[in-house]
């Protein structure tokens, strides 16, 4: 196996900016209960792919409700690598968990952006049974995969990231 990744928590006051942006002023106290609940991602088992993320906060979500999350966590990767994110294959099965952009797709030079390369993930329970999904602060909720990738001959792409979301012109 290839190691050419590491996970890192942001910092305190780049996590409770945008916690706060995310859940609102009157969130503050359940802010750094959150924080403490950050743990970098890990593989379950050594034969797995996939990275679990856990959400810092308590999320119930209804069928047809969507929240973003803070994850509190950044990425820093070696050039020619990417992060897909990808709900947990139970929680898709069960409920029909989504996320909002299908898969997430963490660029290596996302972690020097001015927030940290902060990664968020936006769920949706899709559910056409009816059912509430109940995640506990600290539950796994998404999956990161890292992926090498090529690029064309004739690339010529020289732009420097800084953001996330639209950062790029799109």
């Amino acid at each position: 196996m290839k190691r050419i990744a590491r996970f890192e928590k942001v910092s305190w006051e780049q996590f409770e900016t945008d916690f706060l942006d995310t859940f609102g002023e009157g969130s503050r106290e359940a802010c750094r209960a959150a924080w403490e609940q950050v743990a970098v991602p890990r593989r379950a088992t050594a034969g797995s792919a996939g990275y679990d993320f856990i959400t810092p906060v308590a999320v119930i979500l209804s069928p047809g409700e969507s929240v973003k999350i803070p994850t509190g966590i950044r990425a820093a990767m070696e050039e020619g690598w990417v992060l897909q994110i990808y709900p947990r294959s139970g929680l898709g099965f069960k409920y029909r968990l989504q996320l909002n952009n299908t898969v997430g797709i963490v660029d290596s030079d996302y972690y020097h952006s001015d927030n940290e390369g902060h990664i968020f993930v936006k769920l949706t329970n899709d559910s056409r049974e009816g059912k509430t999904l109940s995640l506990k602060a600290g539950d796994g909720f998404a999956q990161g995969i890292f992926t090498e990738f090529g690029i064309t001959q004739d690339d010529g792409a020289e732009a420097v990231r800084n953001g996330g979301f639209g950062s790029t012109g799109v």
